[in-house]
């Protein structure tokens, strides 16, 4: 599953707002330059955040973005749904049902992997908050995991 520009924006967009947590509004050019997020799509992207209740707006000259919610109640994986929609490494194991429309899911050998995949990384982005991330950062913690690998 690949994550597209949208989904890996949108949680950078609300690291940088993470980052103003308690300091009241953040203006649209600052969360831009912060998470290296270009200005006019960012623009974009603050809707449906905002639809989705991870953000709030004030109009004004003191007015910005900020986080609806604190950092430590904000999952990475509600910021990604809110980007992406439901998980779905396959139409098939869609976490929304409506799409899983795949005439051979009754019976098929291959879906129980899939569903796995899916899990999995529904687990990952669940398991994580705004909060977890500014603190790996803060730590110097942004190395990959080393992947394991299967002998084949």
């Amino acid at each position: 599953m690949k994550v597209s520009t949208r989904g890996e924006y949108g949680v950078r967009a609300m690291v940088a707002l993470a980052k103003h947590y308690g300091e009241g509004p953040a203006s649209i050019s600052t969360l831009a330059q912060e998470s290296s997020v270009p200005y006019s799509y960012l623009e974009q992207l603050i809707a449906p955040l905002k639809k989705s209740g991870l953000v709030t707006s004030r109009r004004g000259a003191a007015g910005g973005y900020q986080l609806a919610r604190s950092p430590e109640q904000i999952g990475v994986g509600e910021i990604y749904r809110a980007m992406e929609g439901p998980i779905a490494p396959m139409e098939c194991v869609s976490e929304d049902v409506t799409e899983q429309t795949c005439p051979l899911i009754p019976n098929c050998e291959t879906r129980p992997v899939w569903i796995e995949v899916r899990n999995s990384i529904a687990s990952t982005l669940d398991s994580m908050t705004l909060a977890d991330l500014l603190r790996q950062g803060a730590a110097g913690k942004t190395s990959a995991p080393k992947l394991s690998t299967v002998a084949g």
